[in-house]
């Protein structure tokens, strides 16, 4: 692919990205095509000393490719972004200008870790991003995955709820959503096994919904009995596992070794 020609093609990506609605499937079909461009031009894993232009379009196609991936709620897809990316974060980052989508994804990418409980890459990624330590708290995008894994660890769940109301980007909800369910169903087994029922209300308020039609939702994929006209839910209690104890082998097997402590001796 001709470099014009890949620079008309982005241009196509960036009116489809930034439509209201974006257009998420004109998006894709720009994306395949303009990778297989820009490993055609040598730009996707750039080396030498290409024009500075082209590396721009080049780290822009990919960061348009990272929050598609997330709009379009593909996580695998992010991964390789990010990571296509790295090159232009790093490598060249004395080179080219800064981009006001880097940190936005850089937290992305700390959310993701979040979600799927790599608090040791967590820290790890932290810790080597490219700003003082002390400023870290400083910039909106990282603060609020560092927000994050505080009320995690502290099991603050009612904030990790409310940021999701203060992401300071569209896509940090669809994290914030995973981490919700992951917690949601941690305190629905703490409800299992605590309670025999609870009211309604109580219920949707310790599992954060917002209306009765999702809990009643929620009721019926884990398996829970709902009483409409007590307005409470029963939760079924699993029958507890007999356990049989092999007692006349392990009588045989005693005297058995009792026997051979009596050869030694």
């Amino acid at each position: 692919m001709a470099r014009p020609q890949l620079a008309a093609m982005y241009q196509e990506l960036q009116r489809a990205f930034t439509a209201r609605p974006c257009d998420l499937q004109t998006c894709g079909v720009l994306l395949a095509k303009l990778k297989i461009g820009l490993v055609e031009t040598g730009l996707l894993v750039p080396h030498g000393n290409p024009h500075l232009e082209d590396l721009v379009i080049a780290r822009d196609i990919l960061e348009v490719g990272a929050f598609w991936s997330i709009r379009s709620k593909n996580i695998p897809s992010f991964d390789r972004y990010f990571s296509q990316l790295q090159t232009f974060y790093n490598d060249y980052s004395s080179v080219l200008p800064p981009s006001p989508r880097e940190y936005p994804i850089r937290g992305l990418n700390l959310i993701r870790l979040l979600t799927q409980n790599r608090i040791a890459d967590f820290h790890t990624t932290l810790e080597s991003l490219p700003l003082p330590a002390d400023s870290l708290t400083a910039n909106p995008y990282i603060s609020h995955p560092i927000n994050l894994e505080r009320w995690l660890m502290e099991g603050s769940y009612s904030k990790v709820w409310n940021a999701r109301e203060e992401a300071p980007a569209e896509e940090y909800k669809f994290f914030v959503d995973s981490l919700m369910g992951t917690i949601r169903n941690e305190i629905a087994s703490c409800e299992e096994a605590a309670y025999e029922s609870l009211p309604l209300k109580d219920a949707a308020t310790l599992l954060f919904f917002k209306s009765q039609s999702e809990l009643l939702s929620y009721a019926q994929q884990r398996g829970w009995q709902v009483d409409l006209t007590a307005a409470k839910i029963i939760f079924a209690k699993k029958g507890e596992e007999k356990v049989e104890i092999p007692q006349e082998k392990l009588i045989a097997a005693n005297l058995s070794y009792a026997r051979e402590l009596e050869q030694i001796v």
